[in-house]
């Protein structure tokens, strides 16, 4: 059975929802540029408090093998929380990619035994 609130309950729940959404605006890192660097075959992201972060393309599922063309289309989410392609059909949240997350547990695990892995994290 659901329960049910009152209009104050419900003014507070909202008013402390609204307090942490703009709490996690203030502090959570946002892309504010994103790029495909052709010369190092980097992704490079720019975020909102100003750091950088950057991977190879060829660690992250989905974008194996793009071309540069498809790679350089990257676009970032209105919110900037995450990153897409729109012709590759790719996304990655940026949480994700700070995190390590660069697709699947079985895609990670299948590139973690392959040459190519070792040779684009050097």
């Amino acid at each position: 059975m659901v329960d049910l609130i009152n209009d104050a309950q419900f003014l507070e729940q909202y008013q402390q929802a609204l307090a942490e959404a703009n709490q996690a605006s203030v502090t959570e890192p946002k892309a504010v540029v994103a790029c495909y660097d052709a010369v190092n075959h980097l992704i490079v992201i720019r975020l909102n408090n100003g750091a950088v972060f950057s991977f190879p393309p060829d660690i992250a599922q989905g974008l194996v093998g793009a071309s540069q063309v498809d790679l350089s289309a990257v676009e970032i989410t209105p919110s900037g929380t995450g990153l897409h392609w729109e012709n590759l059909d790719v996304d990655f949240s940026m949480s994700g990619l700070l995190s390590g997350y660069f697709g699947t547990k079985a895609w990670i695990e299948m590139l973690q035994n392959t040459h190519s892995y070792s040779q684009a994290i050097r």
